[in-house]
């Protein structure tokens, strides 16, 4: 069974920059994508990023791209997320996920993960 555990979270002005890691243990995650979705309250969990099993593809929403980096270090079984030049709408809990199917293009939809971490909160202040 995997486990996913984020971390990285806080308080950030606007601007400003976090990074956000996600541990993965249970089993290598060498041949999953990884994705990143956010959530605040009231609303849907919305799709910020996803990368493949081979590191070179990588996707965003609108809303993040350019501003926000998904990377990988498969050695320890770890995903980032870089995220720079802060919005008070970025304001939200932030999960990781893992698509336990091997080699699969990155999906944007909440279906095509089967694991997810407990979630790290992220608060941009204006």
């Amino acid at each position: 069974q995997v486990q996913l555990v984020e971390s990285g979270g806080g308080l950030v002005q606007a601007g400003g920059s976090l990074r956000l890691s996600c541990v993965a243990s249970g089993r290598t995650l060498s041949s999953n994508t990884m994705g990143w979705f956010r959530q605040t309250p009231g609303k849907e969990r919305e799709f910020v990023a996803s990368i493949g099993w081979n590191t070179v593809w990588k996707y965003y929403s609108d809303s993040v791209k350019g501003r926000f980096t998904i990377s990988r270090d498969n050695a320890k079984n770890t995903v980032y997320l870089q995220m720079d030049s802060l919005k008070p709408e970025d304001t939200a809990v932030y999960y990781c996920a893992v698509d336990l199917r091997d080699y699969k293009v990155p999906g944007r939809t909440l279906s095509t993960y089967d694991s997810w971490g407990q979630g790290t909160q992220v608060t941009v202040s204006s």
